[in-house]
């Protein structure tokens, strides 16, 4: 089972709690970044352009607890930047556990061997290292654009299952990619222990460098995780709800409407407008946040040009959520897609046949090969 049973019934008690309370704008997830500095510069990545000045800053500890216990959420995600180039990420981390708050923090791993060496960590039901991996090390390293990343964070990995740690992978999937590469790639990760893993498309950022590789189209997108998510292998476990996945696949989930409330961001420049993905601006409070941000205007429905082609786990996974608890029919359909996992295929099972014959990706089609390692010195600014 990929996520413990007691962190799978505080979330479902939570989440039954404010249907009967028939709150409808609740977070499940809190999206804490503690500072925006990376020791990478990823092309896909829209959170790191800043000015130095800005990579400077990070939040403290009690500014991350008091957010924590502002919003509620029973589950926090801890992402940047890259986290442990803070310096007080310990105490943020057990600041957080003490309050029985689930943590995922959000790394590329690069510093996770080191760190876990150096004792900054113990291991906790509460606490999860959440890797990110962008597909098997060839990709991976293009996409991240720095050479051995992958083997990198794979010796962290090993290295944190070993010593007891929860460890997920986080896999954003770009447009080229191979589904046959990626379903390899789920091998590879299980092999290494993983507790289980989360896909999501990318996010088209408008800060990012390289704006011609986000999924751009919603039928090319379900069509791509039908062939990739279809005919799973028993071994393969997934740290994400059975109807998100379904969304992704278009089996289920085709009216989902968007919940940019449910995973609230705060960061160094407070509670940020109206999701993680989105910057209209932010406020001093998470009430604040709630009560002025008119939420008519994101999701598909509202026309918005920037939620249109948004297939993001922090925008859908609470809504396909919602969607469990919400009816008898989203419970049933929950339970029969848990214990149905596999989703045989056959039209989904030759369509991946076809694609192994197809060349893949910006690694294949533009023949660019992997920038050497090398210190991104701006983007570091005051690593630990």
């Amino acid at each position: 089972m990929p996520v413990p049973l007691s962190q799978m019934w505080t979330v479902a008690s939570y989440v039954i709690s404010q249907k009967i309370k028939r709150n409808k704008h609740y977070p499940l997830v809190l999206m804490l970044e503690p500072l925006f500095r990376c020791n990478l510069a990823c092309a896909g990545c829209g959170k790191i352009q800043y000015p130095a000045h800005i990579l400077k800053r990070q939040l403290t500890p009690e500014q991350c607890w008091k957010a924590a216990e502002e919003c509620g959420a029973p589950m926090v995600s801890i992402p940047g930047g890259e986290p442990l180039l803070h310096p007080q990420i310990v105490e943020i981390v057990e600041g957080l556990i003490a309050r029985k708050k689930y943590v995922y923090l959000c790394t590329n791993a690069l510093l996770l061997k080191e760190k876990l060496e150096a004792g900054w960590f113990k291991p906790s039901k509460y606490l999860s290292f959440s890797v990110h991996m962008d597909g098997q090390e060839e990709h991976h390293d293009f996409a991240v654009c720095r050479e051995g990343t992958f083997t990198t964070a794979a010796e962290g990995i090993r290295l944190a299952v070993k010593m007891g740690f929860r460890v997920t992978t986080n896999t954003t999937i770009f447009d080229g990619a191979d589904p046959n590469a990626l379903r390899a790639f789920f091998d590879e990760m299980m092999a290494l222990g993983v507790e289980g893993m989360m896909v999501s498309p990318g996010y088209a950022y408008p800060k990012a460098p390289d704006q011609k590789s986000f999924m751009r189209e919603r039928e090319k997108t379900n069509r791509f995780f039908r062939m990739l998510l279809s005919n799973r292998k028993p071994h393969w476990k997934f740290n994400q709800g059975p109807m998100f996945l379904e969304f992704l696949m278009g089996r289920k989930g085709r009216d989902f409407e968007c919940t940019p409330w449910g995973m609230p961001t705060f960061n160094i420049f407070g509670w940020q407008k109206p999701c993680y993905l989105l910057q209209d601006g932010y406020t001093d409070s998470y009430r604040e946040l709630i009560d002025s941000t008119d939420w008519s205007r994101y999701g598909r429905a509202s026309g918005n040009n920037a939620c249109q082609q948004c297939m993001v786990h922090c925008g859908y996974e609470t809504t396909a959520n919602d969607f469990t608890f919400s009816s008898f029919r989203g419970l049933f359909g929950t339970v029969k897609a848990m214990l149905a996992s596999s989703y045989v295929d056959p039209d989904a099972a030759a369509q991946l046949a076809e694609e192994a014959n197809r060349p893949h990706g910006p690694l294949v089609q533009l023949g660019v090969s992997v920038p050497k390692k090398k210190p991104i010195e701006r983007l570091a600014v005051g690593a630990a």
